[in-house]
């Protein structure tokens, strides 16, 4: 590649960057303004005010919030490992009746929108009493047909010799997955743990419409919704609660990056 074209590659990549960070920026001065500086100064703050973070934490239990939305994600994640981890490790590894058709309905489900399953869900969720509860949170989310696929894709690229020399040694199945094959695809599984962490912390509609009489247990999303609808006038104090809500996930994208280069590289697409 030419000198000529390095350069235009990489004056390409910061003009990429700055569009998608300009917003970013933008949120981040605003809510440090007063309110009328709002369209006196459209970018640069003329007086900071840092105190618009301690009024908006204060204005919200957002405390409360985001360890709801922690503890949710947190238990969400791990059941989404656990079952993908298992599951792709059947449908790689394993065979028994029926396997082709079993694979072929979890790839069916990535087609079907999560607004489509709404209705139905919350009607399960009703009559099972799990309305209002941090189980009607959890329980629709536990396994993932993106994770089965990426897990099995995953562990179809491990070296078979890896089970056969452990199932020599009298290792049991279970033991081969979580001493050998878990370890060998940790950078999959971290991929996969970013992703349905950050899916989860962001959720809002469902969550929106399960906790309605619950208060207590609203994760982060919806209680940022809520605040927003209060302090609609007040947009500097609107835009310093998004960014305390952005910000677990802002860190959390930045040191998880290694992750999806490593699992787009050993996990691939091929059968």
């Amino acid at each position: 590649m030419t000198a000529r074209a390095n350069i235009g590659k990489n004056v390409l990549g910061v003009v990429v960057a700055s569009l998608f960070l300009f917003p970013l920026a933008w949120l981040l001065l605003t809510s440090f303004k007063d309110a009328q500086d709002i369209f006196t100064q459209p970018f640069l703050p003329t007086n900071l005010r840092p105190g618009n973070y301690v009024e908006a934490w204060n204005a919200a239990p957002f405390g409360r919030y985001m360890l709801n939305s922690l503890f949710v994600s947190s238990t969400i994640t791990f059941l989404v490992l656990l079952t993908s981890c298992l599951a792709g490790f059947a449908l790689a590894l394993r065979q028994f009746p029926g396997k082709r058709i079993i694979f072929a309905f979890i790839l069916g489900t990535l087609m079907i929108p999560f607004d489509v399953l709404l209705v139905p869900n919350y009607v399960t969720a009703h009559r099972l009493g799990l309305l209002n509860t941090y189980a009607a949170l959890i329980v629709p989310f536990i396994a993932s047909g993106f994770g089965i696929f990426l897990m099995r894709q995953a562990f179809k690229q491990t070296p078979v010799e890896l089970e056969e020399a452990a199932r020599i040694d009298g290792a049991s199945p279970l033991r081969v997955l979580f001493s050998i094959f878990i370890p060998v695809n940790l950078a999959p599984i971290s991929a996969l743990a970013v992703l349905t962490f950050l899916g989860a912390w962001n959720a809002l509609v469902w969550p929106l419409i399960v906790t309605t009489r619950n208060e207590a247990i609203r994760p982060v999303q919806v209680g940022l919704t809520a605040f927003l609808s209060q302090e609609g006038s007040n947009i500097p104090l609107m835009l310093a609660a998004t960014a305390i809500v952005i910000s677990p996930v802002l860190i959390i994208y930045a040191f998880s990056q290694k992750w999806f280069i490593k699992s787009a590289a050993s996990s691939g697409l091929k059968g």
